[in-house]
């Protein structure tokens, strides 16, 4: 597993060059991955408006910066993402607003379609479900914990659907996008909170 982790870490890019990349995609109109159907490119040009927006108006409450800002271990975030991911795209600027806060926490980014021996070691519910977080220590690149593909109170949402209906209906996928506006960060922001290891300094 870990040589895994290290050759995706290599080719790995920060926030803001996936930022870049998604930006000069829409540009071209293309897409991250090996498909480049019409619909993906679309999606990628509408995620790019929805991340632009977020990087924008993303806030944390000053209890939410204290305990980021509090946490001292060196630890990796090391995100699987593609840019024609609609959670991705609310997910991936609230990961990078609390990474922002405190230097211990290195945020880095690789495509999951380049890294499908990674992507298989944390798939969900047999699925490559994106966006995933794995936290690594620095130094010794060990697994702590994994985040994603979607903030807690929306896999709750998801999986009692399932459990209804057998299959997401496009009608629920707007409903779903209609609870991120709402919850505006916030279930994400708890839930990076609480995958930190415990031993901060308060």
């Amino acid at each position: 597993m870990k040589h895994i982790i290290e050759n995706s870490l290599k080719t790995s890019m920060s926030y803001q060059e996936y930022i870049n990349l998604v930006d000069n995609l829409t540009l071209t109109n293309s897409t991250t991955g090996p498909e480049k159907t019409e619909t993906l490119v679309n999606y990628t040009a509408l995620n790019q408006r929805r991340m632009s927006r977020w990087n924008k108006k993303l806030s944390l409450t000053e209890s939410q910066k204290e305990t980021v800002k509090a946490f001292n271990n060196q630890i990796i975030w090391l995100v699987l993402t593609e840019s024609w991911c609609g959670d991705a795209a609310h997910v991936m600027p609230v990961i990078n607003k609390v990474a922002e806060l405190n230097d211990n926490i290195n945020l880095r980014v690789v495509l999951r379609d380049e890294n499908l021996e990674l992507m298989d070691l944390f798939l969900t519910n047999g699925g490559r479900s994106i966006p995933k977080l794995i936290m690594l220590d620095a130094k010794s690149h060990d697994v702590i914990g994994t985040f994603g593909p979607r903030p807690s109170a929306a896999t709750q949402m998801v999986n009692d659907y399932k459990e209804t209906h057998g299959v997401l209906t496009a009608e629920f996928k707007e409903d779903l996008q209609l609870w991120y506006n709402k919850d505006k960060g916030q279930t994400i922001v708890k839930d990076l909170i609480n995958l930190l290891p415990v031993n901060v300094s308060l």
